[in-house]
């Protein structure tokens, strides 16, 4: 007697293998789960700088005063804001004196912090050390440098005049009490905070030039200046102009500096965009001409910015 065994196949349907995944649930999925990883950057950039932006041009169209903090009462005057800065005649001199400080500021910061990154791309004893100095004014608070170098600068009591007095050069040089200086000591002390910057990102960018072109070069009988004009700066050229466009961006809007050294003074002869939207904004509590100074100001930091990103882009290209 024989025994047949009949074995029944099973479905692959109802077993629940090879059933193919839906390519449209799977894109959705990995779509949600890049906008999860997003979504907390989105919200913080919309709630920290696009409703400030957004308040700050909505208020320069409004007759903002302190009595709206309590009444919510601010009423659309179209234009008169951007007619009364325009037309003031302190506005065109902080716009010339912006210009100034940032133009100067940058020049000095510059050409000292790349003097500065070339002598220290060299070996030598104590060159950790002496860099590391050298950050000190970069890691000093704003607020502190301005104070303790109003005390160095003080006409009567400074250390520099007395000094100067010591060596016969005359002690008594109104650094920041004269209209004609205190622009001129502003941008030094600046130049002098923002040296450390530029030299740690150009010491950098000299770190990345290939040494056999400086052996090539010697190996031709190149001097050093051509050396230094031929290979350095044009290997340089992307590190200078990120230097160039950050330490504009931040030099452009700096208050706290102008503010511990003169407070915007003598006769506003230090007066910026930035101290002015501090002024009008928080001194005379026109919050809508303060709102205008600071769109402008925004606006200025804006050009520059795009044209980092366009640099940086046609860079990577």
């Amino acid at each position: 007697m024989t025994t047949s065994t009949v074995t029944t196949p099973v479905s692959a349907q109802t077993s629940g293998k090879g059933t193919a995944p839906d390519p449209a649930r799977q894109r959705l999925r990995r779509r949600l789960a890049q906008w999860g990883f997003v979504a907390p950057a989105v919200v913080f950039m919309l709630l920290f700088f696009g409703y400030p932006l957004v308040r700050n041009i909505v208020m320069s169209f409004q007759h903002y005063t302190p009595k709206t903090f309590f009444t919510g009462e601010a009423p659309f005057n179209g234009t008169d804001n951007w007619s009364s800065v325009f037309q003031d005649v302190l506005f065109g001199k902080a716009l010339w004196h912006t210009l100034v400080f940032t133009a100067g500021s940058l020049l000095g910061q510059f050409c000292i912090g790349l003097a500065l990154a070339v002598f220290f791309n060299r070996r030598f004893p104590l060159n950790g050390v002496l860099r590391s100095l050298i950050l000190l004014p970069w890691l000093v608070p704003m607020v502190v440098s301005g104070i303790v170098w109003r005390r160095i600068l003080d006409q009567d009591t400074g250390v520099l005049n007395t000094f100067l007095d010591t060596l016969g050069l005359g002690g008594q040089t109104p650094w920041l009490t004269s209209p004609d200086m205190a622009l001129l000591s502003v941008i030094l002390v600046n130049i002098w905070i923002g040296i450390p910057f530029n030299m740690v990102i150009l010491y950098g960018g000299l770190q990345e030039i290939p040494k056999e072109l400086y052996e090539a070069s010697a190996l031709d009988g190149a001097s050093a200046w051509r050396t230094f004009r031929s290979i350095t700066l044009p290997m340089l050229k992307p590190v200078i102009t990120v230097v160039l466009v950050l330490g504009f961006m931040s030099t452009v809007k700096i208050l706290d500096l102008i503010l511990a050294l003169t407070d915007g003074g003598p006769a506003d002869a230090t007066q910026t965009l930035g101290t002015l939207t501090y002024q009008n904004s928080f001194v005379e509590l026109d919050f809508g001409a303060g709102a205008v100074v600071g769109n402008v100001l925004i606006l200025i930091s804006a050009v520059f910015a795009v044209f980092y990103l366009r640099a940086n882009r046609t860079e990577g290209k």
